[in-house]
């Protein structure tokens, strides 16, 4: 029954864009000693890879709907979720006015202590008063915190730990999700594929 719930709900074209949301890696250009550059030392081709995609980097936020998050290792959650370089956890808040220092008590705690705490607050603009209160309660514990919207901070979050960073990423699901024309686009092309005929 919990399955079915799970894959039943709709993830609607709310994925965290591919460039901010993934590192590029390109390869180096070497050089001489005289700083002069000189071919790539491969094949010379530009090689790209999408970290978000790959579990060997930890888990990323992949995907994300107004019920909840898809991550790269296919795992769909429900609700307000907290999510580590190798764990997740529910978060046990409504919205971004829950957001005190008993919901945030989890974080000093941790061990090994994280570097940076990044906050999603939902499709809100972040308020300099919520932003002042828990920058405030997480200076305590010389933590660092960023406080942003949903969509920028699962992007923020992939980037920092696919650097191998000590980071965690405290989530809330946005009430309204944006559409552009790109999804659009792929929506119809799936209708397409779905319906299409032999």
């Amino acid at each position: 029954m919990i399955i079915q719930t799970l894959k039943s709900v709709a993830f609607r074209a709310s994925r965290v864009p591919i460039l901010s949301q993934s590192l590029v890696r390109r390869q180096a250009i070497s050089t001489t000693a005289t700083g002069l550059s000189k071919a790539y030392d491969y094949d010379g081709k530009t090689k790209v890879s999408i970290f978000n995609t790959e579990t060997d980097n930890g888990l990323m936020v992949t995907g994300y709907s107004q019920y909840g998050f898809r991550l790269n290792n296919n795992m769909v959650l429900l609700g307000p979720i907290s999510v580590f370089p190798r764990s997740v956890l529910s978060w046990n808040v409504n919205s971004y006015e829950d957001i005190n220092e008993e919901s945030l008590s989890l974080f000093p705690t941790l061990e090994p202590k994280i570097d940076v705490l990044i906050i999603g607050i939902g499709d809100q603009s972040p308020t300099a008063v919520l932003s002042r209160r828990i920058i405030e309660f997480m200076k305590k514990y010389r933590i660092n915190v960023e406080v942003l919207r949903t969509e920028q901070a699962c992007a923020t979050f992939n980037f920092l730990n696919a650097e191998g960073r000590m980071v965690a990423c405290a989530l809330i699901p946005p009430v309204h999700i944006a559409y552009n024309e790109n999804d659009v686009l792929q929506s119809k092309l799936k209708r397409q594929q779905l319906y299409e005929t032999e």
